[in-house]
Formats: C-alpha cells, sequence, structure tokens
C-alpha cells in the first residue's frame, strides 16, 4: 500500500473501493461526493486519520465541465489532484468487469484524462512572462495614509468579457489563485516628499503606512511604487501606482460595505458552490443584489447629494479577485472605494474557515483612521457579519451611525439570535436594522436623515430593472 501527498477528488463508488486498495486512507485527504458515502462510513474513516470532505454540490462525472471545476478546486497549489484514473485498470486485472462496473470505467476514465488535459493546459508556461505589480486601492486622512498591494510573477491577467465562456472564466479563475507570488522583493514607496521602503512577504504582499508630514487635502492622491531589483526589458526598474483616498471635508460620515451575499450574490457559506459560481461567471455576468447600486449611489451622494461619502469594502473574498470586484463596481456603477480582502490560497477557498477575526480586524484598521467620522454598517444574516458588528458597537459605540443587515438566512434560530443582537445594539442608542431588501434599507435611511429623499424613486427603479433583467434572462 503507498501513500500520497495529494488531495483525492471522488466521484463514484467504484473509484472510492479501488482508491482504498492503493492507499493509506490514513493518511489521505478525501473530497466526496454527496451520498458516496455512509455517514458511519465517514465517521469510521476520520477516526482513522482520513481528512473527508463532502462537498456539498453533487459533481456529475458524465459532465467534463463540472469534473474540471471541482479538480482546480480540490487540487493543491502544487500538484495535482487524483481523480480515479485507475479504475479501469484495477478492475480489469482482476477480471471483475460487469455491465455496471464497465459503465463507471468509463465514466471515472473520460473524468480523469479530461482533468488531466485540463491541468496541462492550465500549467503550460507562458512565454516572454513578466513580474506585474498590484497596487490596491488605499486609503487615509489629513497626516497618514495606508497602501498595499503585491508583485507576481505574471505578466497580466487577461480582461474578461461578456460573452467569455464557461472555460475561459475557469481559466481565468485559476490563473488568479494560481498566480505565483515573488517574495523578498524590495519595494519604495514616494509619496509628498517621502520615501520609504519594504520588502514582500512570502505571499508576495507589501505594505506601507506614511506619515508625509503635510496636510493632505480630500480626494484620490497617487504613490510612486519602484521594485529596484526587478528590472524590465528597457533596464529599468518596475514601476507601479498606488491610489489613495483621502476622504473629502464635505464627508458627513462613512459606509463600511461587505461584499458576498451584500453586494452580489456568491453564497459565501457553501463555499464550494461559491467558488463554481466564481468559475462560471465574471465581473460583466455577475450581478448585484436588486437595488444595491442605487442605494449605495444614495449613500455616497448623501442628504445634499454632494456629500462625497467615503465606501469602504471588507470582505472574505481573497485578494487574488480584487481586480474583478473593482471591474465589478465599475459596471455596475457602485461608488469604488478601498476593498480589504483576505489572504487565502486555493486550498481554503474550499474551507469555511472563521473569518469574523479578519473583518474585524479591518474594520479596526478603518476606525483608527477615522475616529471622528461614524460609519453606516452594511452585512447579510448568512455568516457572522451581524456579530461583528455588534463587536465593532461593544468596542467603539461613538463611531457607529446605523446598522444594516441583509437578511439572507430565514432559519428561526437565526432570526432568534438577530434579535438577541438587536436588543443589544438598541441598548446603546444604535440601530441594527434587519432588512428584506434595498428598498427597505433605503427607505428606513431617508427616514434617519442619511439619503435624500428623492433618491427612494432611484432604487425602486434600479430594483425593477434588475428584477426584468432577471426575468428576461431566465424567460420568465
Amino acid at each position: 500500500m503507498t501513500t500520497s501527498p495529494m488531495p483525492f477528488l471522488v466521484l463514484t463508488r467504484a473509484g472510492f473501493d479501488d482508491l482504498a486498495q492503493r492507499v493509506d486512507l490514513g493518511r489521505a485527504t478525501l473530497f466526496l461526493n454527496p451520498g458516496l458515502l455512509q455517514a458511519e462510513d465517514i465517521a469510521r474513516l476520520r477516526e482513522s486519520g482520513t481528512a473527508v470532505h463532502v462537498m456539498a454540490t453533487t459533481v456529475d462525472p458524465l459532465k467534463p465541465q463540472e469534473v474540471q471545476q471541482a479538480l482546480l478546486l480540490v487540487r493543491k497549489e502544487s500538484g495535482s489532484a487524483w481523480v480515479e484514473r485507475g479504475v479501469a485498470t484495477a478492475q480489469r486485472a482482476s477480471g471483475a468487469v460487469t455491465p455496471a462496473t464497465s459503465l463507471r470505467q468509463r465514466l471515472a476514465r473520460s473524468a480523469g484524462a479530461f482533468a488531466t488535459q485540463a491541468l496541462r493546459q492550465l500549467r503550460a508556461p507562458e512565454q516572454g512572462r513578466r513580474l506585474m505589480a498590484v497596487p490596491y486601492l488605499g486609503f487615509g486622512n489629513a497626516s497618514r495614509i495606508w497602501v498595499k498591494g503585491r508583485l507576481l510573477d505574471e505578466n497580466s491577467f487577461r480582461d474578461q468579457a461578456l460573452d467569455d465562456s464557461g472555460w475561459q472564466n475557469l481559466v481565468a479563475l485559476y490563473r488568479r489563485l494560481e498566480s505565483d507570488e515573488v517574495a523578498d522583493a524590495r519595494v519604495v514607496a514616494r509619496f509628498a516628499g517621502t520615501t520609504q521602503e519594504t520588502r514582500t512577504d512570502r505571499g508576495g504582499y507589501f505594505s506601507f503606512e506614511i506619515a508625509p508630514g503635510t496636510a493632505l487635502v480630500g480626494g484620490w492622491h497617487q504613490v510612486q511604487l519602484e521594485f529596484p531589483d526587478n528590472l524590465q526589458p528597457d533596464g529599468q526598474p518596475l514601476h507601479a501606482v498606488a491610489e489613495v483616498r483621502v476622504p473629502a471635508e464635505t464627508a458627513r460620515f462613512g459606509i463600511i460595505s461587505d461584499i458576498d451575499d451584500t453586494v452580489l450574490w456568491t453564497n459565501v457559506t457553501n463555499k464550494l458552490n461559491m467558488a463554481l459560481m466564481l468559475a462560471r461567471t465574471n465581473s460583466h455576468t455577475r450581478k448585484p443584489f436588486k437595488g444595491v447600486a442605487a442605494f449605495y449611489r444614495a449613500l455616497n451622494e448623501g442628504v445634499g447629494s454632494a456629500e462625497n461619502n467615503p465606501m469602504f469594502y471588507v470582505s472574505s473574498s481573497p485578494w487574488h479577485l480584487y481586480g474583478p470586484l473593482v471591474d465589478f463596481l465599475k459596471l455596475q456603477r457602485i461608488p469604488v472605494g478601498p476593498l480589504l480582502l483576505r489572504e487565502l490560497s486555493v486550498r481554503q477557498v474550499l474551507k469555511i474557515n472563521e473569518h469574523g477575526n479578519h473583518k474585524l480586524e479591518q474594520i479596526e484598521r478603518i476606525l483608527d483612521f477615522y475616529p471622528d467620522m461614524q460609519f453606516v454598517l452594511i452585512g447579510d444574516s448568512g455568516e457572522q457579519d451581524p456579530e461583528i458588528y455588534t463587536e465593532v458597537v461593544r468596542r467603539h459605540p461613538a463611531s457607529v451611525k446605523m446598522i444594516y443587515i441583509r437578511n439572507v438566512n430565514p432559519d428561526p434560530a437565526r432570526i432568534d439570535a438577530l434579535d438577541r443582537l438587536i436588543e443589544e445594539v438598541s441598548a446603546t442608542g444604535i440601530q441594527l436594522v434587519i432588512s428584506p431588501d434595498s428598498v427597505f434599507a433605503a427607505s428606513h435611511a431617508a427616514a434617519e436623515g442619511l439619503i435624500a429623499v428623492d433618491r427612494l424613486g432611484a432604487v425602486r427603479s434600479d430594483k425593477r430593472e434588475d428584477e426584468t433583467a432577471a426575468a428576461v434572462k431566465t424567460g420568465v
């Protein structure tokens, strides 16, 4: 019996039986189709040391695209994933080929062959690849700024289009998740007469907090970035520009919003479904929740329509998806602001990780820069946004102006938990509002003086347009 460090994507019972004969399952990681094993069998495997993950969505071995998508999502950052390629060979050797097992053999053989070919295509090295600096939108106040970015061993990510196929979306997602980071590279930042230097970490990330010594006015500012040791074909060092936003003096409050299942549907509570959705769509074809774009524009504009209230987005999505998320906001005419995402690997996309600490840390970072500004916090009830925002109220009650939670989880136990949080938050004089949709939230915001009343028509119209577009797309 042999051991293997790679993960195993198991689609059929025949594949599992073959795997059990050839691999030490006590040291294996299995990704199983739902219903493939009984609960007691899974329990015994886990007791023996096997890491067992039951996928939330069934992968059909007859559908190559589903197989290739699942394969890319379960494989490790290096190496491959096993996809039942040895089933037919093992059964033929034993002489146990029956009509039923013959069908399983064909399914396993075709799935394995297709997935192997897909990996060969995706792993094929590109000629002329160059380093690419990816600066993220930063933020600051009148006296200091914060900016983050990443250095990758990639020339560029191809821009995605409205008519991209599922395969093209899958390849684009894969390239982003598997981009090769450049560690320990020198980075020099120049801003407002101040120069700082740092090095990229193991993930290729770098960040700067710069206090230039001169008062900064509201608006967008540019930080010049240079990578002295990474020369371009012309012999000059690699350069990039990071955009940093300082809120305008007219800003009356700030907005901190989640993205997943708040701005757009991602089904973030189901990691495999979320990943498959990302693989099948792109920033052109994904749509926001109905009315969100107009509601966020109204919050950005404020009562006077010219407050220019700053937007911040805090999400558990990986930094790899930063570009598509910014493109999505721009295409949907949702006010763009700094995105604070999470450092994740391909394997972690499938895991249901504790993400509360990440969001809370990033919100704390924002509040630290704006101690005199109040914020409207927007999230959903699917994961931990209500609990995270309640903790923000506990720590910084003077910094929270309002909390809006989109109700996406009808489970009675979840509703009871939200009621308890509403009661706790209300005791501080702050409202935690559970909203069924953007029109409800916008109506409440107008009544509370957060947005202009005449913007409600735009939110309702935006919702109707979204509903019409969805009906046309589905043929309803």
